[in-house]
């Protein structure tokens, strides 16, 4: 066997592990949706949720979003939508973060995404939560962008979509540097909110402390 030989097929055992959610329950739901989201941590900017239901063909090195380069996540994001059953993708902004918590606002967002499929799932597999106000059956896997076939695509779709986004609101408020940082909270992010105060996609919810502890 060659070494890319070898790669490959440690790729594939891989992906069959990552796919034991998908295979536990295939003989009770023939359309499972992989649910997850970004951005609940940063200090601007939407929190991001997916919906993906999967192809039976394998897209390989799909994995947790955290796990896999930007370059290979943005082949992965093209190549999952144009290969996936559904795609559905939802957003929370950050006035409705500041109005109802980051919780509840990633809840929405992810009933959004779900909503937005444009064919509905049997089972949602999702990231670590349990989602409300939704009849369709679901699981709720820990880690489960790590561990979940389905989900590590939701994750992929979500950041891309996220990271995207916050390279488009670089242009609009360049002093903050949104397309390195992506709104979380670094020491440059800090600084410059210290220097130019927030603008209007800062979550003011998030910003207390920073803000309190400037002005002491």
């Amino acid at each position: 066997m060659s070494r890319g030989e070898a790669a490959l097929a440690k790729e594939r055992a891989r992906l069959y592990e990552m796919k034991k959610f998908e295979r536990l329950y295939a003989d009770r739901f023939s359309l499972m949706c992989g649910v997850d989201e970004a951005g609940r941590g940063p200090l601007a900017g939407p929190v991001v949720a997916a919906a993906v239901i999967l192809p039976e063909d394998e897209i390989l090195y799909v994995n947790d979003s955290k796990k896999v380069s930007e370059k290979r996540r943005e082949a992965l994001y093209d190549e999952i939508c144009e290969k996936a059953v559904a795609v559905g993708v939802g957003f929370a902004h950050e006035d409705r973060i500041d109005e109802i918590n980051i919780l509840q606002a990633t809840y929405e967002a992810m009933r959004m995404a779900v909503a937005r499929l444009p064919i509905a799932p049997d089972l949602l597999l999702i990231d670590a939560v349990h989602l409300p106000d939704v009849s369709t059956h679901q699981i709720s896997i820990v880690h489960g962008d790590a561990l979940c076939y389905s989900i590590a695509a939701a994750s992929i779709i979500a950041k891309v979509t996220r990271d995207r986004l916050m390279r488009e609101y670089d242009i609009i408020y360049p002093e903050y540097g949104f397309a390195k940082h992506k709104g979380y909270g670094t020491k440059a992010h800090r600084d410059a909110l210290l220097e130019y105060g927030p603008c209007p996609i800062h979550r003011r919810s998030f910003l207390g402390k920073i803000l309190v502890d400037n002005s002491r």
